[in-house]
């Protein structure tokens, strides 16, 4: 017998997708490519103060109409040593600039807009990556309340939460 799905404290079911807004900020490489997928081009990061040290990546995420993630790129583009930025700030390097501009260049003409996907872990060399649903923790006290969240990993720099069509985000 399955279980019944967990409701957060708003009583909403796990989101099976949600929207990203296009901005000028953490969202501006979002949209669809000339075929019609959509995609998201960011930058994701293990904070210096990690286990093992610190890492920059460059990652395009491609997804079908539907919002089902179909192709992934990750590119790592250095290390993060503790440069004095906050463990939780992106950075902005001329190698981390390559990499985002030849994703980009890779999926060929794109137009920028907003894009609904689904949530999704995938785990490389490791690391989880993904914008990644997160519900109760196991060692959760019962009656604490709780609310459904998406997040992009590594870095934890978006936050998504209900409601699910609204495309914002904390950061």
């Amino acid at each position: 017998m399955n279980p019944l799905p967990l409701r957060d404290a708003n009583g909403e079911f796990a989101p099976e997708r949600f929207r990203i807004a296009h901005d000028d900020y953490h969202a501006r490489h979002v949209g669809r490519t000339a075929d019609g997928r959509q995609f998201f081009v960011t930058t994701p990061f293990v904070s210096a103060s990690s286990p093992g040290g610190g890492a920059e990546y460059a990652a395009r995420y491609l997804f079908d109409d539907d919002g089902a993630l179909v192709e992934t790129t990750i590119v790592p583009v250095g290390g993060r040593d503790g440069d004095g930025a906050l463990p939780g700030n992106v950075t902005a390097f001329p190698a981390q600039q390559s990499a985002v501009d030849l994703l980009l260049t890779e999926v060929g003409p794109v137009t920028y807009g907003d894009i609904t996907i689904a949530p999704f872990s995938i785990v490389q060399d490791g690391v989880e990556f993904g914008l990644v649903l997160n519900g109760p923790d196991d060692d959760e006290d019962e009656d604490e309340e709780w609310y459904w969240n998406v997040t992009i990993e590594p870095g934890d720099y978006m936050a998504f939460s209900s409601p699910w069509d609204s495309g914002d985000y904390d950061t």
